[in-house]
């Protein structure tokens, strides 16, 4: 299967790029997915205990079934903004 794959802020900047494509076996969910780009890219790990995923721009746990040409986003957390005053 072919897996579309986003990847925001310090995750992007860790890759190389903020889209890559993956093919991976059926059965796969969004955790092996993301442990086969942590294979490659080692530095992810730092991210592991702290990330959301999306599947198809919607919100998903990582025990989730991926389906081929699903579209899988990765975000690690943020922090910032303006404080109120």
């Amino acid at each position: 299967m072919r897996i579309k794959v986003y990847l925001f802020a310090r995750l992007c900047d860790i890759v190389g790029n903020n889209e890559i494509e993956r093919e991976v076996p059926i059965g796969t969910t969004v955790r092996m997915l993301w442990d086969n780009l942590i294979a490659d890219f080692p530095s992810l790990e730092a991210y592991d205990e702290s990330l959301s995923s999306a599947v198809n721009a919607e919100y998903a746990r990582m025990d989730v079934v991926l389906n081929d040409g699903d579209e899988v986003a990765f975000l690690p957390p943020v922090s910032g903004g303006q404080s109120a005053m």
